[in-house]
């Protein structure tokens, strides 16, 4: 087969390659095959006419789109690899030939991968780490666990912060009750934050019975415009104030914690163990993260192609709005939620989408560097843990993953390792 690779800029060109006549007599036959039984010529059965005929009739040419569309993936898959390219696109393909009895020309534009300049990636050294658990860190959060349990109870006299006021309100603009500033017998725990800036701390000192109004003013950026940065009343009516009634730290409160233990001692045993656990796995994802944004920065890329960060971009968007739709809210309904569109949610993706990229690059970059080698041990234990992982049959993560993609995560992996496990602290 006839190839050609001609670049362009740095990181595109122009691959033209040959199709031969026996893979467009493959292609022909493949597309006479898939419309011959819909043929209906007269004097012959419905789908019982040949080739030659059809060709004599209707011109062999009226195949070639068909024919082309059938052989052209295993044919550009070729020529790319003779050509020792690797596309990060789909190309813009263009047919150059088509002339019967000869090979047909075809060219395709081609955007590829940049090239990586390696810089140091081993032997980093990384911001070090907390991985200590103290013993206020232990108090810290037992004293939320005890939070978690607290009773509200009725209170005599006037709320203070942390207190649940439970009311009924009604929000005027300009005199004239507004659209969704209606409720009765909220439950409010002051301090939350969970009400518009200013509302919650003009009722902290208010008791049962008391009728007041609330004056604050909508953020600039609220959601419904006709309210957004408005200056706005509430009428508010409190009907109850609750306070917290904490449980005692003893064995019986250990023991509702965590049936696990009986004593008060042992629960907080658990929680400093539970909490060194956390803080040793936050370090170590902290330390990798540092190390591989160190190894990215180190490296220089050569140009990198916009339409890298704009399929990457995507990709996330159509992985975010997938979770969406399995928890049942579809895209529009996503948008409609949030007030936001299609546009918006493309721009917060941007930010990362770039930086996924680089790093992706780099770490491609390392694994040739190191020309690591998969053994056929090696694919077997990927498979196996990979089926652990998702609860997945072996044979199904067989069917789903090749020996190429299963090599190529495994070098990943091993590529992250060269950057991480060297890595100092300090």
């Amino acid at each position: 087969m006839s190839i050609k690779w001609e670049k362009k800029g740095t990181n595109d060109g122009i691959l033209t390659f040959e199709i031969p006549q026996d893979k467009i007599e493959v292609g022909l036959k493949a597309a006479f095959n898939r419309i011959k039984k819909d043929i209906s010529i007269p004097g012959f059965r419905k789908g019982k006419v040949s080739r030659q005929m059809f060709a004599k009739m209707y011109g062999e040419e009226s195949l070639y789109e068909d024919a082309l569309n059938f052989v052209l993936p295993e044919m550009y898959q070729l020529a790319i690899e003779e050509a020792a390219i690797d596309p990060v696109t789909q190309p813009k393909i263009d047919v150059t030939s088509m002339e019967k009895g000869q090979p047909w020309t075809i060219t395709a534009e081609v955007i590829v991968k940049p090239e990586v300049k390696l810089g140091d990636y081993k032997n980093l050294t990384v911001p070090k780490q907390d991985r200590e658990v103290t013993e206020a860190d232990v108090e810290e959060n037992l004293k939320t666990k005890q939070a978690n349990q607290a009773e509200l109870v009725l209170k005599e006299g006037t709320s203070v912060d942390g207190d649940t006021v439970v009311i009924d309100f009604e929000g005027f603009k300009d005199d004239v009750a507004f659209e969704g500033g209606k409720g009765d017998n909220y439950s409010l725990e002051l301090g939350s934050n969970s009400f518009i800036p200013g509302f919650e701390e003009q009722l902290v000192g208010t008791k049962a019975g008391d009728e007041l109004d609330v004056n604050v003013t909508f953020p600039e950026e609220y959601q419904a415009e006709d309210l957004a940065g408005q200056a706005v009343v509430f009428k508010v009516k409190v009907h109850e104030v609750k306070a917290k009634e904490l449980p005692e730290l003893d064995d019986e409160f250990a023991k509702d914690i965590d049936e696990k233990v009986e004593t008060l001692a042992e629960l907080r045993e658990n929680i400093k163990e539970e909490l060194t656990n956390t803080k040793l796995a936050a370090a170590t994802e902290a330390v990798e993260e540092a190390a591989i944004a160190q190894a990215v920065e180190n490296a220089e890329i050569v140009d990198l192609p916009h339409e890298m960060v704009h399929d990457e971009v995507h990709r996330s968007m159509e992985e975010f709005l997938g979770n969406m739709q399995r928890q049942g809210i579809t895209p529009e309904l996503y948008y409609q939620m949030t007030g936001t569109t299609e546009a918006d949610l493309h721009k917060q993706f941007e930010g990362d989408a770039e930086n996924r990229v680089k790093t992706n690059l780099v770490i491609e970059a390392i694994v040739a560097a190191e020309n690591f080698e998969v053994t056929a041990e090696d694919l077997e234990k990927e498979v196996k843990e990979l089926a652990a992982q998702y609860g997945m049959d072996e044979k199904a993560v067989r069917g789903a993953l090749n020996d190429d993609m299963l090599a190529h995560d495994i070098n990943m992996k091993r590529a992250v390792e060269v950057i991480t496990s060297s890595a100092k602290e300090a």
